[in-house]
């Protein structure tokens, strides 16, 4: 029989100890060496990325907005009511092409007319006034005149009979009495057609005084009428400049009280545009800068012309003056895009704009590898940014390629594969 050695049991329990001793080891060794591996990297569809390559050489800065054409400010009028009146008639519509006289609305005030024609009675009145006293005075300044040639005349007359006197007095021949009677009489026709000549010119100046008075009345009174006849013609409402009926804010049988709009026209030949620029974006928009505007139907050129000092709902809103004929089918309203020019920096590095790419920051974007087919995260700082383009201060050289569209999903990831 046979009979166990106990060296060999000994010698088979160790080995058993070192191999599970090597296995624990081997296990732990293989379990550090699995944590110490980078994930797998997730792969992105290469058709649906958007990839740009880095450039060196002039860019373009530019902001783009949206907005409409509207009418230059001196090329639309808005005319209001004058008087409390009601819409009789809409003659033509929104979208007519108009001339100055022409009538877009009837209006009907029977007070007015009869104000109308009290005020036409009264300047008849007033004129016929002024008439009359003008004869009246005449009258009275002939008959003036009239005392004054008849005392002239007996002045004259005793001057003459003095002379006569004196001579025959000096000859010896007359009295000297009779010479100072002669003398005595002429010195008091002279007074009393001193007198009568003033008088004559007081009535004179008296008359225009007078007429001027009754002149003035009749001039109230024409502008009276004047003022009544213009609001009874203002109810035929007029365009007042030539254009294109825009609105007729009013019904028929309608109300319409002093200052009321009642019709807007423009002229559809002298349009500006209206942009709105992201806040963002509009720092750096002023008057004078160059623009060109899309009208969906051709591209014009301008320039900005103003710029709304404040913000509304995140947009600055800027005026472009149109300098180029627009195309055919422009009109008040229409949507256009504005893009307009900032400055034009001659010689930099510069890539498209990513989707999060703003102004002066440091962002992380994919950079192209392995012939396409793999990319890594690298920071990259970004200077000056346009609409389509960015400017590269550190991160980028001329060549590299960079993935531009949204990847906010691998954000855990510094490495893709593209297949």
């Amino acid at each position: 029989m046979d009979i166990q050695r106990p060296s060999n049991a000994r010698a088979k329990k160790i080995r058993r100890i070192v191999y599970a001793a090597i296995a624990v080891v081997s296990l732990a060794g293989v379990s550090f060496g699995v944590s110490r591996l980078r994930p797998a990297a997730p792969s992105v569809d290469k058709a649906t990325i958007w990839t740009d390559e880095v450039k060196r050489g002039p860019m373009v800065r530019d902001v783009r907005g949206i907005g409409t054409l509207e009418p230059e400010d001196d090329a639309v009028a808005w005319i209001p009511a004058r008087t409390d009146s009601r819409v009789e008639r809409i003659v033509l519509h929104p979208g007519a092409t108009v001339q100055p006289s022409s009538i877009i609305l009837e209006l009907s005030n029977p007070e007015l007319e009869r104000d109308v024609l009290d005020a036409e009675y009264q300047l008849k009145a007033a004129q016929a006034d002024y008439q009359n006293l003008k004869v009246q005075i005449n009258s009275e300044l002939m008959n003036q005149k009239a005392v004054e040639a008849q005392v002239r005349s007996d002045y004259e007359q005793a001057k003459i009979q003095h002379e006569v006197d004196q001579k025959l007095f000096s000859e010896g021949l007359g009295a000297e009495v009779n010479e100072k009677l002669s003398n005595v009489k002429e010195a008091q026709l002279a007074i009393r057609l001193q007198l009568e000549e003033e008088r004559t010119k007081n009535a004179e100046d008296s008359a225009g005084a007078r007429l001027m008075a009754q002149q003035s009345h009749v001039d109230q009174q024409k502008a009276l009428y004047d003022l009544k006849h213009s609001q009874l013609d203002a109810l035929h409402v007029r365009a007042g400049i030539q254009g294109v009926l825009q609105l007729v804010p009013v019904e028929v049988g309608q109300r319409v009280s002093p200052g009321t709009n009642l019709a807007r026209v423009a002229d559809p030949r002298r349009l500006k545009a209206v942009i709105k620029i992201p806040e963002t974006q509009a720092k750096d928009v002023v008057p004078g800068k160059p623009a060109s505007i899309d009208t969906r139907n051709g591209i014009v050129k301008g320039v900005v012309s103003r710029v709304d000092p404040s913000v509304q709902n995140g947009t600055v809103t800027v005026d472009v003056q149109i300098t180029e004929a627009l195309p055919q089918g422009s009109r008040p309203d229409l949507s256009v895009d504005g893009t307009i020019e900032l400055e034009n920096l001659k010689d930099v590095l510069y890539v498209g704009r990513p989707v999060h790419g703003q102004s002066d920051s440091t962002i992380g974007l994919f950079k192209l590898v392995d012939d396409g087919n793999e990319a890594v995260r690298v920071n990259v700082k970004l200077g000056k940014s346009s609409v389509n383009t960015v400017e590269i201060l550190d991160g980028l050289k001329v060549g590299d390629k960079v993935i531009l569209s949204d990847m906010s999903a691998m954000d855990a990831f510094d490495r893709i594969r593209l297949r």
